[in-house]
């Protein structure tokens, strides 16, 4: 495996026998990523409102009065709608559906995923097929027809119910993933070592190949919360979850069924859209700092300048691996 070239440099300029100044900072790149900073801080700001967003919303969100249709104001902070409902506690208290539903769903995703993707990879022969088999065909499972026609058959569907179907038929492309990474990482040198110690294959798996594949894991995890989270959205958006109880998607199907966009009031879809596109960017964000974090060649971004020991300066590109050597008589390395 090819060292960042900021890891070549640290080497060549410590003298020998000392530890690099990278390998002190290396556990804390991931936290330290921009992107994944932000990510995190805008995560942890709507689950905080999913946990509080029902006890500090000022009105109840289904309650009526006479503040019809009228603007942001110090009463109601995000405006009322055509029946003097109180946008902002709606946005407060729909939150926790749909955090609940992406989270649920993507950790159901994950954790299928492992066990199918992980398991197929390792074992050989008619079961590692057969996984693999398995996979393959909830791999072209249509999952929002699916939750569409499921909460339409089932009755007082919930968020629960939702979350289950959406987890239960996206696992299938993160096992694809796993299985192909635990199929590189089986012949390893040190998964040999482990296997010819006598070790048994669920303590090779869990403590040999599974912290190899965390990064994958994460990524695929974050992945399913985005697509739920839409799915949920868009489900009450066309009206087929419950349009009784409250999230984003609720919000946006009143107002597109008022009308509110034609009659100017701009603030009943203005609010919940923009939450919408902030929990995207924050999962968003998560997920290319993962992907940074994995990736020498996405870490270095492409704008980093490096000095080398002969005082030349050294730009790291996206693309390339950039490894110190020699340099030649024309300048070239």
């Amino acid at each position: 495996m090819a060292m960042p070239t900021t890891d070549l440099l640290a080497a060549a300029a410590q003298p020998p026998g000392q530890p690099l100044v990278a390998d002190k900072k290396r556990r804390f790149r991931f936290a330290s990523n921009s992107k994944t900073l932000i990510g995190l801080i805008l995560i942890g700001f709507f689950v905080l409102l999913a946990i509080i967003g029902p006890w500090i919303a000022p009105y109840d969100p289904s309650q009526r009065s006479s503040a019809l249709l009228e603007p942001p104001s110090a009463a109601h902070w995000f405006g009322t709608t055509h029946i003097g409902q109180d946008i902002f506690s709606q946005i407060l208290v729909g939150a926790r559906s749909v955090i609940l539903v992406g989270f649920l769903a993507g950790g159901v995703a994950a954790v299928l995923a492992v066990l199918v993707g992980v398991t197929s990879g390792y074992l050989s022969g008619a079961v590692g097929e057969s996984l693999s088999m398995v996979s393959n065909v909830f791999l072209v499972l249509p999952a929002l027809p699916l939750v569409i026609i499921v909460t339409a058959t089932l009755p007082g569907t919930g968020d629960i119910t939702v979350a289950m179907v959406i987890g239960f038929t996206s696992w299938a492309w993160g096992a694809r993933v796993l299985r192909a990474q635990t199929l590189s990482l089986r012949r390893r040198d040190y998964v040999e070592a482990a296997r010819a110690t006598g070790e048994p294959t669920w303590r090779i798996i869990l403590f040999e190949i599974m912290p190899n594949l965390s990064a994958v894991i994460a990524s695929n995890f974050v992945g399913t919360v985005i697509f739920a989270v839409m799915s949920e959205i868009t489900l009450a958006f066309i009206g087929v979850s419950g349009i009784s109880e409250w999230n984003w998607g609720t919000i946006l199907f009143w107002a597109q069924s008022q009308q509110a966009l034609a009659q100017g009031a701009w603030w009943w879809f203005v609010p919940a859209g923009l939450a919408i596109a902030l929990l995207g960017t924050a999962l968003s964000l998560l997920n290319f700092g993962i992907d940074e974090f994995v990736s020498p060649r996405l870490r270095s971004s492409g704008g980093r300048r490096a000095r080398g020991p002969d005082g030349k300066v050294v730009r790291m590109r996206v693309g390339f691996t950039p490894v110190l050597g020699e340099s030649t008589k024309d300048g070239a390395r």
